[in-house]
């Protein structure tokens, strides 16, 4: 792997490179782990290279995990037809790419989506894979304005105070990205008053991630600790809650960045309306419930350190599972690229200015 900064591009934060892509024979990827400090990009030549990048955390967010899936498919090839691998070889290599972060439906969504044509070459899988990327960043979009309609119309004047968790902006998804998509698209049309940003223990995507790309795009924010948002929902400082999802099941439940679950009690409890935004490759008709999801399990020491800094005892042992499951009947409304559904019981409307803009 290699390290450079790169060139900035229109719709997503400026003076960011593409979030991810293809150049020469190789996948190249913001590396995510070093944000906000610092803005680099990786090289990644290999399948085990793009293997550990995506278990590293350094390629994430659903939708980029689903163009990390086409792109590798691409990269897989290639080196198949480079080194003579066997369609064995080839079908287990695609198989590490495809199971990489288990949760993640859009991974294994995008190798699956490059099939088809794996038999017409690496110059053909490249090509798909291109589209399949662009076809990413066209979703997100429409995610975007679609759930931003829905928001508006549930609050029809006044501005908005809305609360989201973990990082689902054009980090995440390209370009646009899903849930803090929807925050953008509200933000363009002047209905953002404030947005409440959990810090996402124990990687803090949303301190590092989320507060980073609404700093680049001029939105007013606050960052607070994860524990807080309950206690900020009961308070009337949130008018709705926005959130992604990594897998949908059949009946509605979904995987997202643990404390997600938490987050929806609370905004049930508070009467305030809570949103998932995903794309239609998140959800998976193959897995009944909640309950059927597997939730991947990460390294304890990501919860007894902080950047390689112990906040624990020495020895101390921990339980990291990476997400948690909602269900489905906490859920006001699920938007994707291609449609709204709007839970029976779910709060009908806003009242403009409910929300403290300062509530701490």
């Amino acid at each position: 792997m290699s390290g450079a900064a790169g060139a900035g591009g229109a719709a997503h934060p400026p003076g960011t490179p593409p979030v991810i892509g293809w150049r020469g024979d190789a996948v190249v990827a913001l590396d995510q782990t070093r944000l906000p400090h610092e803005v680099t990009t990786l090289t990644l030549a290999t399948v085990d290279e793009l293997v550990d990048a995506i278990r590293g955390l350094a390629v994430r967010g659903a939708p980029v995990l689903g163009a990390a899936g086409a792109l590798g498919t691409a990269l897989a090839v290639h080196r198949a037809e480079q080194h003579g691998w066997t369609a064995s070889r080839l079908a287990g290599q695609l198989d590490r790419i495809r199971e990489a972060r288990p949760t993640a439906a859009d991974l294994a969504a995008g190798v699956t989506a490059m099939e088809p044509v794996v038999h017409r070459g690496a110059r053909a899988v490249e090509a798909a894979a291109r589209s399949y990327t662009e076809r990413i960043a066209a979703a997100g979009r429409r995610i975007a304005e679609r759930g931003a309609d829905y928001l508006a119309g549930l609050c029809r004047s006044g501005t908005l105070s809305l609360h989201t968790h973990c990082n689902t902006g054009a980090l995440a998804g390209i370009e646009w990205g899903t849930a803090l998509g929807v925050v953008r698209a509200l933000h363009t049309r002047g209905r953002v008053r404030q947005v409440i940003v959990d810090e996402t223990r124990p990687l803090l995507q949303g301190s590092r991630l989320t507060c980073w790309e609404l700093e680049q795009w001029g939105v007013d924010y606050r960052l607070v600790c994860d524990g807080a948002a309950p206690y900020l929902l009961a308070r009337g400082g949130v008018d709705a809650v926005v959130v992604g999802a990594d897998r949908v099941a059949a009946n509605g439940d979904f995987a997202n960045k643990i404390g997600t679950f938490g987050l929806a009690l609370a905004a049930r409890h508070a009467g305030v309306p809570f949103v998932v935004a995903a794309p239609e490759s998140t959800l998976d008709p193959g897995v009944p419930d909640g309950a059927a999801i597997p939730v991947e399990q990460r390294s304890e020491r990501e919860v007894t350190h902080v950047a390689d800094v112990s906040v624990a005892p020495a020895g101390a042992r921990a339980i990291n599972p990476a997400f948690d499951v909602t269900p489905a009947e906490l859920v006001s409304a699920l938007v994707t690229e291609r449609r709204l559904i709007v839970a029976p019981s779910g709060p009908a409307a806003v009242v403009p200015g409910r929300a403290d803009p300062h509530p701490v």
